[in-house]
């Protein structure tokens, strides 16, 4: 499960830019195409934050959702998969969203 190693991460950074307040929010973005588990996210967060600034900060998550670029006839087309098709038929696609993981906001006390 690579989302403990990545919630330690978020969980590190938000101590650092906390410079020694306590945390009361996390807001995360996390793309649908990312290969992360949001609800793993959540379920680490707590057992990571804890006996650091971050213990008992709320976690929000915002998923992004997946889109691209049709190459041929410049669409926008959502994806739910690192693939797919535009309506004119072409599999060229240039993915724009959807691989975010990023922390979004942090409110401090």
């Amino acid at each position: 499960m690579h989302e403990l190693g990545i919630t330690r991460s978020v969980v590190a950074i938000c101590a650092e830019h906390a410079n020694g307040t306590r945390v009361k929010r996390v807001t995360l973005e996390i793309g649908k195409l990312s290969a992360i588990l949001p609800d793993a996210v959540r379920f680490c967060f707590d057992i990571c934050a804890k006996g650091t600034v971050v213990e008992g900060a709320q976690l929000e998550i915002i998923e992004i959702p997946g889109m691209a670029i049709c190459r041929q006839c410049q669409r926008p087309v959502p994806l739910v998969q690192p693939f797919g098709r535009c309506d004119c038929g072409s599999n060229d696609l240039e993915q724009i969203a959807g691989h975010e993981l990023k922390v979004k906001e942090m409110e401090t006390i």
